[in-house]
Order: C-alpha cells, then sequence, then structure tokens
C-alpha cells in the first residue's frame, strides 16, 4: 500500500535528514543554556555521545522524528552545534556504534522535550484526526502531511512512514464507509434506479444523463439558455433540489462530484454500489446547484449582450444624426450672426433670412431634415426594442424556471416579475393598468408615457417588459435580488450571523468596542453624541462662511476638501522602507510551496 503513494526512493528520503534552509537552522538547531546543560552532565558522557544527543534533542522538533543514522546529519547543523558545545564536528563519525545508545538518547530527548512515543492511545487518536481530514479530503499525500503535522503538534514520536500511509489508507476507506453510512437514507430502490439511469446512453440527446450534465454551454445565446434551463427541469423531477447533502463536509462533496465528473460511465458502473451511489448522488445534487446558477448567469450575459449591442448601434445613429445635421448647424450660425448683429435694423432680419443671406431654399431643406427629439437616454432602449424577439425565446422560460426574492428595495420589481411571468403563462399581450412602474429609470419612463399616450399597447408591453428585464439583471448583480436555492445568487443576508448565533457573541464583541451591551445605554450614548455633533455643526452655520454653510436659499453648502500634500519626510520614508524590505522571489516561493515528499519535515 506503502509503494502505491511513495516510491522507494521517497520512502527512503522520509526516513533521512531532509536539506535545510538558513531559518531552520537557527531555529532549531540553536541550545540554549538549558538544552547545554541537558547534553553536558559534566562527567560520564564523552564528546561525541553529547553532539550526537544534542542533534537529537534538535531534530525532534524540527523533523518530528529522529533519523536512525545521525552521522548524515547536515554539516551546516553539526558543526552549529559542536560549535555551541565546543566539540569537534567530527566527533560525529564515531556515534552509535551501538544501537542502544542512540535508542537511549532519542528516549531522553523526547523526555526532555515532552515527546511521546506513538502507543496504541496515539495510533488510535490519529486515526480519528485523519478519518476526520479523509472526509474532507481524499489525497493520501496530503492526508500524509497532515498526520505529520498533527503528531508534532501533538508532541507524537512519528513512525516509520510506511506505518504512516497505512493508517491513511485505513482511514480513506473509512471515509468511504462514513460517506455510504451517512447516506444510506438517501438510497431507496427508486432513487438507486434514478442514479443508475443517469450512466445509460440517453438516445434523445445521444449521449449519458451524467455526461449531458457534466457538459456545459459555450456561449450565452438562447439556445444555451433553453438547454439549461431543460437541465434545471431535470434535475428538479428527479427531486435534486431536495437532496440535503450536509450530512458531508463542504470538500467531500466537492470531491465527490468533481470524481463523478471525471469518471465515465463504464468506470463508475464497475464501482461497487457503497462507492457508486454517494458519487451520483452528490454530482446530481450539486448540478441542481451549479445548472440554477448557469441558468441566472447566462440570462444576465445573453441579456447584457443585447444590451450592448443595442448601445453600439444606439452610438453609430447618434454619429449618422450628427452628420446629417451638419447642414442645419451652418443654418443656425448663419442665423444667429443676422440676429446678433446689431446693425441690421428688426424690420429687415426677415428679409434677409428669406432673401439674399439664407433664402427659402436652405430653410425648407432644413425643415425636410427635422427629426424627432431623441429620449433622455439617447434611443438605448428604443435600439434594445429591436432585439425583443429574440429575448423572447428564453426569457419566458427562465421566469417560469426561477424563482428571485428580494428585500424592500426589490419589492415593486419582483411583482412587475410575478405579472410578467403570469403573462407569459396565460398568453396575454395587454400589460395590466396595475402593472408597477416605480422601479423603471428617469431615463426610460418617457418610453411608457408615450406608449400610454399613444394607446399601443403592443410598445408599452416591449418598454415595460424590456424594463423588467433589465432591472431583473441589475438587482442580480446588486444583490437587491436573489435567488433561493443558488450559490452565486445567494441571499446576502446568508453571510450575517443569526440573531442565534449573534447571541452568545454579543457580550464579547462589546467589550472588545468598548461598548454597552444595554440597548437603553447605548441609545442614550448615542443620543448624547448627536446632540454634541449637532451643537458643533450649528456654532460652524452660525459663522456663514466657513466650509460649511447655508445659501440664501437655506439650502447645506459642504465645500470640498483640499488634499493634503504628503511631508517630504514621509515620502523618504516610505522609499527607506522599501529599500530594507526583501526582494519576493516568487516564483522560487511558489516552488518550494510544491508538495514534494523530500521537503517534507515532519
Amino acid at each position: 500500500m506503502a509503494t502505491r503513494v511513495f516510491a522507494d526512493e521517497e520512502l527512503e528520503r522520509l526516513r533521512e535528514f531532509p536539506e535545510i534552509s538558513r531559518d531552520e537552522l537557527f531555529r532549531f538547531f540553536t541550545l540554549t543554556p538549558a538544552d547545554v546543560a541537558f547534553v553536558d552532565p559534566g562527567r560520564g558522557r564523552g564528546p561525541a555521545d553529547r553532539l550526537g544527543l544534542a542533534i537529537a534533542l534538535c531534530t525532534l522538533p524540527s523533523l518530528g522524528f529522529v533519523p536512525d543514522r545521525l552521522v548524515t546529519a547536515p554539516p551546516v547543523a553539526v558543526a552549529r552545534l559542536a560549535q555551541q558545545l565546543g566539540v569537534d564536528p567530527v566527533e560525529i563519525g564515531s556515534y552509535g556504534r551501538r544501537a542502544k545508545t542512540r535508542t537511549e538518547h532519542v528516549r531522553l530527548a523526547a523526555r526532555y522535550l515532552g515527546w511521546r512515543s506513538a502507543g496504541v492511545m496515539e495510533l488510535k487518536e490519529l486515526d480519528e484526526f485523519l478519518l476526520a481530514r479523509a472526509m474532507e479530503h481524499d489525497s493520501p499525500m496530503l492526508l500524509f502531511r497532515l498526520g505529520c503535522e498533527y503528531l508534532v503538534s501533538a508532541r507524537v514520536i512519528r513512525p516509520g512512514p510506511v506505518m504512516v500511509v497505512e493508517r491513511v489508507a485505513h482511514a480513506r476507506a473509512q471515509a468511504q464507509a462514513e460517506t455510504f453510512d451517512r447516506l444510506v437514507h438517501e438510497f431507496t430502490a427508486a432513487r438507486c434506479a434514478q442514479l443508475d439511469g443517469l450512466l445509460v446512453n440517453d438516445a434523445s440527446i445521444g449521449m449519458s444523463r451524467l455526461r449531458w450534465l457534466a457538459t456545459g454551454p459555450v456561449e450565452a445565446s438562447a439556445s444555451a439558455v433553453r438547454a439549461e434551463v431543460e437541465k434545471l427541469g431535470f434535475l428538479r423531477d428527479l427531486g435534486a433540489d431536495t437532496v440535503d447533502m450536509s450530512v458531508l463536509p463542504a470538500e467531500r462533496r466537492r470531491f465527490l462530484a468533481t470524481m463523478g465528473r471525471r469518471l465515465t460511465g463504464q468506470a463508475l458502473e464497475r464501482r461497487d454500489p457503497q462507492r457508486r451511489y454517494p458519487i451520483l448522488l452528490t454530482v446530481m445534487a450539486q448540478s441542481a446547484a451549479d445548472v440554477l446558477d448557469e441558468v441566472v448567469g447566462l440570462f444576465d450575459q445573453a441579456i447584457s449582450a443585447k444590451s450592448g449591442a443595442a448601445e453600439r448601434r444606439m452610438q453609430q445613429q447618434l454619429a449618422e444624426r450628427g452628420k446629417t445635421g451638419e447642414d442645419r448647424q451652418a443654418l443656425l450660425d448663419d442665423l444667429l450672426a443676422i440676429v446678433t448683429d446689431l446693425g441690421i435694423g428688426d424690420e429687415e432680419i426677415g428679409g434677409l433670412i428669406r432673401g439674399e443671406k439664407i433664402g427659402w431654399e436652405r430653410l425648407r431643406a432644413a425643415v425636410a431634415q427635422a427629426k424627432p427629439r431623441l429620449p433622455r437616454d439617447h434611443g438605448h432602449l428604443a435600439a434594445l426594442d429591436a432585439s425583443y424577439s429574440y429575448l423572447r425565446q428564453f426569457t419566458p422560460a427562465v421566469l417560469s424556471a426561477v424563482r428571485f426574492a428580494g428585500g424592500t428595495a426589490a419589492t415593486e420589481l419582483l411583482i412587475a416579475v410575478h405579472m410578467l411571468r403570469e403573462l407569459n403563462a396565460t398568453g396575454a399581450r395587454k400589460v395590466p393598468p396595475e402593472a408597477p412602474t416605480g422601479f423603471v429609470p428617469t431615463k426610460w419612463r418617457g418610453y411608457l408615457e408615450e406608449a400610454r399616450k399613444s394607446g399601443s399597447a403592443t410598445a408599452y408591453r416591449h418598454y415595460w417588459e424590456l424594463c423588467v428585464l433589465l432591472g431583473l439583471r441589475d438587482g442580480l448583480r446588486s444583490g437587491d435580488v436573489f435567488v433561493p436555492g443558488s450559490r452565486r445568487y445567494a441571499d446576502p443576508a446568508a453571510y450575517l450571523l443569526t440573531p442565534q448565533a449573534w447571541e452568545p457573541q454579543r457580550a464579547e464583541f462589546c467589550r472588545l468596542v468598548g461598548r454597552s451591551a444595554d440597548p437603553s445605554h447605548a441609545l442614550a450614548a448615542a443620543v448624547d453624541e448627536l446632540h454634541t455633533a449637532v451643537a458643533e455643526l450649528e456654532a460652524v452655520l452660525a459663522d456663514g462662511d466657513g466650509p460649511v454653510h447655508l445659501d440664501e436659499a437655506g439650502d447645506l453648502v459642504i465645500s470640498p476638501l483640499t488634499a493634503e500634500d504628503i511631508p517630504a519626510e514621509a515620502i523618504a520614508l516610505k522609499a527607506e522602507l522599501t529599500e530594507m524590505l526583501p526582494f519576493a522571489p516568487i516564483v522560487s516561493l511558489l516552488i518550494e510551496l510544491v508538495p514534494r515528499p523530500d521537503r517534507l519535515r515532519w
């Protein structure tokens, strides 16, 4: 089992001294006066024994164990300890000729440092720790490293690497059994049949449902949105959105879902039911949330894409409008030149405009080129209306499949979304008179008013629906609107402390911030603080010419603050501190962080 995790060469390196850094040399191989007194009691212990005992004493906290051959310790560590003990470093070559000497020295060092050997109780505690970690992570190398770290923190001498790897393998097997036991109530006969059905090729889609669920969209198109809505409906028919997976740690769920998406259907079929069904159930439950997020995300992207295209068309139309308005601008310049010329009498202006200066031909051409005034958004919503038919290809399906919720700021918007959903379901075309419009931005209200005045129910429906869809998109982005059951678009309040969780922490928090936990005292202090601040403000306003004052209309005027110049001393100090900081070799740091067996120091 050990060779499946580490090669023989790697196991051998795990039993020996690794390379040590300069920081580790000074951190672990520095003897205190008490350490020196322990190593050199004054008699009965020769230079080689003192040096060997010192190496064992410093190696145990560093590695978590003591290698069998202390003579292979890093020369820099041996030289540093020899200097502190006042002995010759070459003495280490004659150390440990009797195995009993080394064993006794390790026992003495462990007792001095408060470490224990790995007995039955210690190994049982290690098994419990590894099982808890194996429920979160399944990587054997990671579990090996975590187990070694645990032994160091518990001050237990690490046994041989083969034994630790065997404990890791046992913990992984237990984690698989524990996973099945926690979910066994879900594995009814009907549920197991559903899960096995995910592995069967479906002729209607040309692949297995498992692969179909794992295949994501490649673009935010109407067909992609409808395909994801179809997946969402399929998962809800299976009851995937009601499966409670909270009995498993989040990391375990993520691991099982990743494994299920990577393995082929044939590979999953060959696994025993205790391993296959937890994987498939996790994939199904995780897919319910993932597909829901994907549907809402594609809805956002598809609407934004059409909104962006409409804005670009609007910009082009504005540019064309500017080009065609050059003649009218030239006419205006000529008119202003005549009207503002004080040398021309009022009775002569009309004749000059209609006569030799401008003429009827230019005036009639300017009237013919006249265009209606642009709305406040310069025609953005009108340009988006050209994509109304495209948006209708997927927006009704999204509104039917996804339920939205929100706070008080989105009340009218959510009512409008519900009404639009009902209009789509019934096939009605006319927007009810009581349909809310308070959520519509000011720049778009002109469209609704113009459509209402003209009596065009179709135009009003188009613009009102577009306002609802754009408002829903913006609400999802801001957090005013959320999707129950979603992870990406979850309720922002879910990230806050619940009243039950806050109650035991309130006293400690108030103590840390220096506030009273009694609401009456806190309110009284806030009122006093308010009165003090208002008195200071009234004193400032009484001056009448300060940075904060009231104008003649009684409006509050707050002058902008002037930027403060940074003192030259502060700039010089910053530069000096920057020079003192060491250069961070990012590439070298990443290499050091890569898990390598020969770099394990436990």
